[in-house]
């Protein structure tokens, strides 16, 4: 488990991280999103402490390491493990050799580094390169190296600091299928660095958006995308493009609101009185489950004729109405698109 209180970072006069506290439970996986410079790898580099905190509290499995002594820090620093964006592998050691190297320094004898090495190699499947060198690897083979070196030492929390940047997509469903297979075999607490909000709605449990070095919103991620309010939501499922339509009278932008939203709630709306002299166009829709929940929004034009009692039979389905626009509107920005 990590506990992060009131964590402050300054480099001379300059404030990077201000006042953050977050905290991990075991098992659990953090994403930390938000724009270049708003203090994401500085919180990470804070919390395995590579960089020292100017002020606040850093506690892994209930250890205070802001009040540790060097040799007692150097120790229980073997509790983190980190994952970079690009894993620093050394050329000239073969994949074994790169994982063992944490054992080695560690003073590990050589039959218990074997025994570790092969374990773990066969748990991020690389079994068959143990002997390859990091110049015979794909780039989602070296993450994975990556990732059995920081496993190591047997940590109970995994830093990673955009560890499927620059990946293509199919490597970067791989590693993260890896990451949440590990996260529950290991019980890891794992704080996940990143800009792609597809990584974040794919594997992170709870999601953080740091920008100027404070936490300005956070929560699970369900949670957070079923807030029609948020506007972390708006990153994590952006608006899709509408499509022209000429037709009188408004347009609504519904946005799932609640948990239990009936999967037929756009094919009963028929069973509003007086709807059947309505018109209702969907221009847009994006539904998607995350964690066994239907989150998502859709973009409807709504004719005049619609009844008075519309927007509230959406509401009593846990639906949140807002009124977008004219659907002349929609026309015109569909013929700018």
């Amino acid at each position: 488990m990590i506990e992060i209180e009131n964590l402050t970072k300054r480099f001379g006069e300059r404030t990077v991280l201000d006042d953050v506290s977050l905290s991990v439970r075991s098992g659990e996986i953090l994403a930390v999103v938000g724009p270049s410079g708003a203090g994401k790898s500085t919180l990470s580099r804070c919390v395995s402490f590579l960089e020292r905190p100017t002020s606040g509290t850093v506690r892994v499995d209930g250890k205070d390491f802001t009040r540790l002594e060097r040799d007692e820090l150097v120790a229980a620093r073997r509790s983190i493990g980190v994952i970079f964006q690009t894993a620093p592998l050394l050329r000239r050691r073969t994949v074994a050799e790169n994982v063992a190297l944490p054992l080695e320094y560690l003073g590990a004898t050589d039959d218990s580094t074997t025994r570790r090495v092969s374990e773990l190699l066969d748990r991020v499947g690389l079994s068959d390169r143990s002997a390859y060198y990091p110049a015979q690897l794909s780039g989602g083979q070296k993450q994975r190296v990556g990732i059995a070196r920081a496993l190591a030492l047997g940590p109970s929390i995994l830093l990673s600091d955009e560890a499927t940047s620059g990946l293509d997509p199919a490597t970067t469903t791989s590693i993260l299928g890896l990451l949440g297979h590990l996260r529950d075999e290991y019980g890891l607490s794992i704080i996940l660095i990143t800009h792609e909000m597809e990584v974040v709605r794919e594997i992170a449990d709870s999601v953080a958006r740091i920008e100027d070095g404070r936490i300005i919103e956070s929560g699970s991620v369900t949670d957070v995308i079923l807030d029609p309010t948020s506007a972390l939501a708006r990153e994590l499922l952006p608006d899709r493009p509408r499509v022209a339509i000429d037709v009188p009278g408004e347009i609504w932008e519904v946005s799932y609101a609640s948990r239990d939203v009936p999967l037929n709630w756009l094919t009963s709306i028929h069973t509003v009185p007086g709807i059947a002299d309505a018109h209702v166009d969907v221009l847009s829709a994006s539904v998607e489950a995350i964690r066994g929940v239907a989150v998502g929004r859709a973009v409807l034009s709504i004719s005049p004729a619609a009844p008075a009692g519309f927007a509230e039979y959406l509401a009593q389905r846990g639906l949140f109405v807002r009124t977008a626009g004219r659907a002349a509107a929609a026309t015109e920005a569909g013929a700018a698109a």
